[in-house]
């Protein structure tokens, strides 16, 4: 049996690479045939380093069988200055929405296709929300990710969705549907969608007139059903001083 040689190692490092590159440098997620096609590469190679790419973390599929960036990206963007800045920003913001509605608070922002969350703080209560930091969620399911779908920050996808409960919305249509009534009301909410019993409510963070992130709390649908529009209109308000502060004081961290 031969032993690999340096050269032979080397060339399958520089062709991962370039499958990598290629992915991440696309404008949206790229099929298998496409990347098998641009690089000239046999298809059980392309499949092979896709595979070691993927186990990787570097690598991502949907749910069409498509490649986008994969999960270290993401840990590696909350950690850029922009997030910190953002975070830093949004924390007496976020604090003072905590304080009103004892509620847990998130911050998300798009990455790769759908919202990842790079700020929380925790609930008053007992029976709280999990900790979401570093969590990318199914944008549909997502109160903050229909915020960033009725707005422009992730593009709106087609066909089947998944449903992760009963009363999830299943088609990019759908999902479509309901983008108007939020960019009109200023806030979205989710009820059961995400998690039987978990309600979310989330509106808008804008930086110089640029929807950038969401605002959001979530907890149990027993405690917050009851008065969404109340909600999401006290909700909206911190969304919009936060993004006053964001205008305001774009390189200042928390006050």
């Amino acid at each position: 049996m031969s032993t690999p040689t340096a050269g032979t190692g080397t060339q399958s490092i520089d062709r991962a690479a370039d499958l990598l590159a290629r992915v991440v440098r696309s404008e949206g997620p790229v099929t298998f045939t496409e990347l098998a096609a641009a690089t000239g590469l046999a298809r059980s190679t392309t499949s092979r380093l896709l595979a070691a790419l993927e186990r990787a973390e570097l690598l991502a599929r949907d749910d069409h069988g498509r490649w986008s960036p994969g999960g270290l990206f993401d840990h590696y963007a909350t950690r850029r200055s922009d997030d910190d800045q953002l975070v830093e920003g949004a924390e007496p913001t976020m604090r003072a929405l905590g304080d009103l509605t004892g509620e847990t608070v998130n911050l998300g922002v798009p990455r790769r296709g759908t919202v990842v969350q790079v700020a929380q703080v925790d609930s008053a209560y007992y029976l709280g929300s999990r900790d979401w930091v570093g969590t990318d969620v199914p944008a549909h399911c997502s109160a903050l990710g229909k915020i960033l779908y009725a707005h422009g920050a992730l593009p709106v996808p087609a066909g089947r969705l998944e449903a992760l409960t009963p009363v999830s919305v299943t088609t990019g249509a759908a999902l479509e549907a309901q983008l108007p009534g939020i960019r009109q009301d200023g806030f979205a909410t989710t009820v059961d969608e995400l998690e039987p019993g978990l309600t979310g409510v989330a509106a808008p963070v804008r930086r110089h007139g640029t929807v950038v992130a969401a605002l959001g709390i979530s907890g149990p649908t027993s405690r917050l059903a009851a008065d969404l529009r109340s909600t999401g209109a006290l909700v909206a308000a911190h969304a919009r001083a936060l993004s006053a502060r964001l205008d305001h004081h774009p390189q200042e961290g928390a006050a």
